[in-house]
């Protein structure tokens, strides 16, 4: 077998890439090591795994995060010398605190602040699109070294914190000024970051044309973006040091080139994400042959939203967090950029994107990039375009309405460029990516190509591919927009699929694809689900180029959706059926709502409208099952007290016709004991609908249940 695809692992919490010596490894090369919460010891509640849109495990790196109350803390042994943390993690909706940290169980002087003030971003216009962006960044300089082997742990100090991964990192000192260069400070910027600044950065820039702007280490403030930028570079003492204020750093619709941007923080104010605002690092163009290095770019709306002549650009060696849209995208026109060793976390839309609007992008590439949770599109996109690049690429945890990868003809608006020429993906890793589209109400692949509003002709090469514990399919080719056009000329050489929730290959559009070389293992339901939409548009062919193994079956009922791990073994029975599907109520009492009692996380609940008995609560199954046995709950802090519930279960296969399952019965629900309370179904019992109808609460005038499990075992 030909395939050289990376082998990722997940050793002692670290994320680590194993390359074969022909090929390089996935992902960017990165001054830190990242060290996962779950992994980590702790006196909080471990939550997840969990790939339910709209919950807080879902949005989490690997899934999984560590929930503390007052008091209690996660302790991580370092990984590597290091002097610095950033710390991913996430608060209640309009929360803020601080956490205490320790290093070898000594608290120091510094405390790390955590908000909800950059989170929780709502996108309604955007079609199946939920509350997302639950997860926000803080660093921390730890004022000390420590070492490997060291245990440094933070602690909440009253607010609730989710905990999802630290990031330690040995940062060098501050860089001194270059020779000749003009500092802003010298121009009237205040580093204390109290004054104004933005004239300051103007007038330096305006006297060094052919030279250097530096930026001293501080806090600088800037009001208003900064345009006319040309032939210079602006230079800080390190992205830890220098760090520039602003939600808008450079909006210009050209510029002449020349520019370098390097080795300071841009970090911004935008909490919402308004898509006619500006609120980006760079809107617009820097000119032909730019570049930009070394940034720490956070809390804004896009990174960089590149339109105009961006002719050679070069970003790499940057890290972009917590955007409420994409990380980057070239919109129309770029030519030969090369976007490389990169790292983004948390994007509110695509982490890196290519959109042939108004002019294809073309001899473009991302290259050695690692992204982590985009929570709302994809990974990677490439929409339209020609002879384009995705290589060697790291992509984990997507969440809702995209792919790893998507190579697609999604035009969005016009006048837009289709694929051309040889689209190349080559040597990625995508770790559980895809998920459930709710406008389509089916999974998307963890690489897809898609001819959304026009045939895809262009040649689309997929090699030395690594796809593990994809939640979903691990290939899929559609149509998205539902018009049957063709998928053609793709090939796929050289695939490691392990872990694949439903089928290795989902077609749902005419077309063909040869695939050589392509191995699966542990796939949850099928090798091939071929279904093309619409169905008399036509059959998409799958050729056997040898080599393939793991995945020779074929799901064969196109009326009807592989669930994840379907297939053969059956599943396990200790898995909780309820856990992540449509739930529906009678009623629901604010924003406690049905999906509350089935998202993984007991301390979030549905509660109904109050003072209306009965009240009742439905969840779907997705297929009948032989349930026998129900657990339900209730928050476990001592502050809900013990109250009994009477609560009639039903239960129904075709979500119409309902018959009594549990006759009346009251349930004890009692913080001591858990709050907890099992309901036993008798033998016989089959169903797909499942129904607790709620009569009395002798604790509040409304049902209420933090979660609903249903298992299959008594």
């Amino acid at each position: 077998m030909s395939n050289m695809g990376v082998v990722v692992a997940l050793a002692a919490g670290t994320l680590v890439s194993l390359a074969p010596a022909a090929h390089a490894a996935a992902g960017a090369t990165l001054p830190f090591t990242s060290v996962e919460a779950e992994s980590a010891t702790t006196t909080g509640t471990r939550i997840g795994p969990d790939h339910t849109q709209g919950t807080l495990a879902s949005e989490a790196s690997g899934r999984q995060a560590v929930r503390l109350g007052s008091g209690q803390r996660v302790e991580f042994t370092v990984p590597r010398a290091a002097n610095a943390v950033n710390l991913s993690y996430s608060v209640p909706d309009g929360q803020s605190g601080t956490l205490n940290v320790y290093v070898n169980g000594t608290r120091i002087a510094k405390t790390l602040p955590v908000t909800s003030k950059y989170s929780y971003v709502d996108t309604g216009w955007i079609a199946g699109a939920r509350t997302h962006h639950f997860f926000d960044d803080a660093r921390l300089l730890l004022g000390r070294n420590v070492q490997a082997g060291d245990k440094v742990a933070v602690e909440s100090t009253g607010t609730q914190v989710t905990v999802d991964v630290a990031d330690f990192e040995q940062v060098a000192g501050a860089a001194a000024q270059p020779a000749g260069s003009v500092s802003v400070v010298s121009r009237g910027a205040d580093p204390s970051g109290n004054g104004d600044s933005t004239q300051a950065f103007r007038d330096a820039i305006a006297a060094a044309q052919g030279g250097v702007v530096w930026i001293p280490p501080g806090d600088y403030r800037v009001t208003s973006s900064l345009s006319g930028v040309r032939n210079v570079t602006l230079q800080g003492a390190g992205s830890w040091y220098s760090v520039v204020h602003t939600s808008r750093f450079i909006d210009q619709p050209s510029s002449s080139g020349g520019v370098h941007i390097k080795d300071f923080a841009v970090i911004g104010e935008v909490t919402e994400r308004v898509d006619s605002n500006p609120d980006n690092f760079v809107n617009g163009s820097l000119g032909p042959n730019s570049s930009v290095s070394g940034m720490w770019i956070q809390h804004l709306k896009c990174g960089f939203w590149l339109t105009g002549d961006n002719d050679n650009l070069v970003v790499e060696d940057n890290r972009v967090l917590d955007t409420t849209a994409d990380g980057l995208n070239l919109n129309g026109n770029a030519k030969g950029v090369r976007v490389r060793n990169n790292f983004l976390r948390n994007q509110g839309d695509d982490s890196l994107a290519m959109w042939s609007l108004y002019a294809p992008d073309t001899d473009s590439s991302f290259e050695n990039n690692t992204i982590s949770q985009p929570n709302l599109a994809n990974g990677i996109a490439i929409y339209g375009g020609t002879d384009l690049t995705v290589r060697d690429n790291l992509v984990s945890d997507t969440n809702a309405l995209g792919s790893g990868i998507a190579i697609s003809n999604q035009k969005f608006a016009d006048p837009f460029s289709p694929l051309a020429g040889t689209i190349t993906v080559d040597g990625n890793t995508l770790v559980r990516t895809g998920a459930v589209n709710p406008n389509w109400n089916h999974p998307m692949g963890a690489l897809r190509v898609d001819s959304y509003d026009s045939a895809i002709n262009a040649t689309v090469s997929i090699t030395d591919t690594t796809i593990t514990d994809s939640p979903y399919s691990a290939f899929e080719f559609v149509s998205g927009g539902g018009q049957g056009y063709p998928v053609r000329n793709v090939t796929v050489n050289g695939a490691t699929v392990r872990n694949t929730g439903t089928v290795v290959v989902q077609a749902e559009a005419q077309g063909a694809a040869t695939f050589r070389d392509v191995t699966a293992s542990s796939v949850g339901a099928a090798g091939v689900y071929n279904c093309p939409y619409p169905a008399n548009s036509g059959p998409f062919m799958l050729t056997d180029g040898g080599g393939n193994s793991g995945w020779s079956s074929t799901w064969s009922d196109c009326s009807t959706w592989p669930r994840p791990g379907q297939g053969t073994p059956d599943p396990d029975p200790g898995r909780n059926l309820a856990k992540g599907r449509p739930a529906t109520a009678t009623g629901s009492q604010d924003v406690y709502t049905p999906g509350k009692a089935v998202d993984g996380d007991a301390s979030s609940y549905w509660e109904s409208a109050n003072n209306a008995f009965p009240q009742s609560w439905t969840v779907d199954l997705g297929s009948s099952y032989a349930v026998r046995r129900l657990v339900l709950k209730l928050p476990p802090s001592p502050a809900w007290g013990a109250r009994t519930q009477t609560v009639t279960v039903l239960g129904s296969t075709d979500g119409s016709a309902y018959s009594t399952v549990a006759g009346s019965q009251g349930y004890r629900f009692d913080p001591a004991t858990g709050n907890t309370a099992t309901v036993s179904l008798p033998a016989g019992t089959n169903l797909r609908y499942l129904r607790l109808s709620v009569s009395a609460n002798t604790g509040w005038p409304a049902a209420q249940f933090s979660e609903v499990e249903a298992y299959l075992g008594s």
